[in-house]
């Protein structure tokens, strides 16, 4: 299909330089009977174009009988040709954009429990990429034209238009797909998509971005399962380097961690750092009464604390205090930062709240 593509556009150079050639020659040639370039010009455009107003001065000789019939022949069919290999290119790209379109969809009408990326900006490139890596089929819905073009020169299968339009995301395969991310930077588009989507497959994952936090809640109202804020999880990354990075470079850095994660993640699990709050709901809790707490959703590996070597595989009896980073082992999916931010429950006895 490639080297098809070239003879369209090869046909139009080819004729854009031969008509070329006529004007400057056929130009040359009444300017050497004597007349100007000014007049030489104008008596060919006429002439290749057959407007016909008539001639700009006198042809009484045999020399501008000859030019003035090459011209007409030769400029003529040059034009003809052009013509021809414009609409010739014209033609051949729309219809090359239709059959590309629809080898694409005959593509994705053929997939199932694929996922659907809605929005290719910087979060939406690397999800596509991370899933495709993880061999898993990727349908990129994107609007903007410069963006389309890229996820389709990476390799993607792509859907243009827009996300919030139910059409769009059924051309997606929405009704066969097993998961639904919807990653634009705009939190009231993406609740939009999270709607249409759970309307138009209620048994779809969806996951989606929120930037502001208290989006997470309309997200999840909306119909999302899970809601990521990729500035939330950015700061609490800076602050997990920042309080214990021996621990963080080790979890995240280590080549054997790395593979440790990717077996986790292929098991449905996954490892976290916490850092404890001094209020929170499992502060001064035991390891074993904090697990028991989290209904087996996740068990604690290591404790790191301020300036003393990290407990590795603490004791079921050794509390955990405000300040310490918990290294916890969870099943992927499970809100265990959530747990550990809760606040502590307040108790009452009589009417002294303490």
């Amino acid at each position: 299909m490639e080297s098809l593509a070239i003879y369209p556009s090869r046909n139009l150079v080819r004729g854009a330089i031969f008509m070329v050639a006529v004007w400057t020659l056929a130009t040359l040639a009444y300017w050497e009977a004597g007349w100007s370039f000014q007049d030489a010009l104008y008596m060919v455009t006429l002439t290749v174009f057959t407007v016909g107003y008539g001639e700009v001065r006198p042809i009484d000789t045999m020399y501008l009988h000859v030019v003035t019939m090459a011209t007409m022949a030769v400029g003529c069919t040059g034009m003809i040709f052009l013509t021809g290999a414009l609409i010739q290119f014209m033609t051949f790209n729309s219809l090359q954009q239709i059959l590309g379109t629809r080898r694409v969809q005959a593509e994705i009408d053929k997939l199932e429990n694929h996922v659907i990326v809605c929005g290719y900006g910087r979060m939406g490139v690397e999800l596509s990429r991370a899933l495709r890596d993880g061999r898993c089929s990727v349908v990129v819905v994107e609007q903007n034209d410069r963006r389309v073009a890229d996820a389709r020169a990476a390799g993607h299968l792509v859907v243009q238009g827009d996300a919030t339009n139910e059409a769009t995301l059924q051309d997606a395969g929405i009704d066969r797909a097993r998961a639904l991310a919807s990653v634009l930077p705009n939190d009231a588009t993406n609740v939009f998509i999270t709607l249409s989507a759970r309307s138009l497959n209620s048994d779809i994952e969806v996951i989606a971005r929120g930037d502001a936090v208290s989006t997470e809640r309309k997200l999840l109202h909306a119909g999302a399962d899970k809601v990521v804020l990729p500035t939330h999880i950015g700061a609490e990354r800076i602050a997990e380097m920042l309080l214990f990075p021996d621990t963080s470079r080790f979890i995240r850095d280590s080549d054997s961690m790395r593979e440790l994660e990717r077996t986790l993640r292929f098991l449905g699990l996954a490892v976290e750092v916490i850092v404890v709050p001094e209020q929170g709901a499992l502060t001064d809790l035991t390891v074993g009464e904090i697990e028991a707490k989290g209904l087996g959703a996740f068990f604690i590996v290591q404790i790191n604390r301020h300036e003393a070597d990290p407990i590795t595989r603490p004791e079921k009896s050794m509390r955990v205090h405000a300040g310490d980073g918990i290294v916890a082992v969870s099943r992927s999916g499970q809100p265990v930062n959530a747990l550990f931010a809760a606040p502590r429950e307040k108790v009452r006895a009589g009417r002294v709240t303490f």
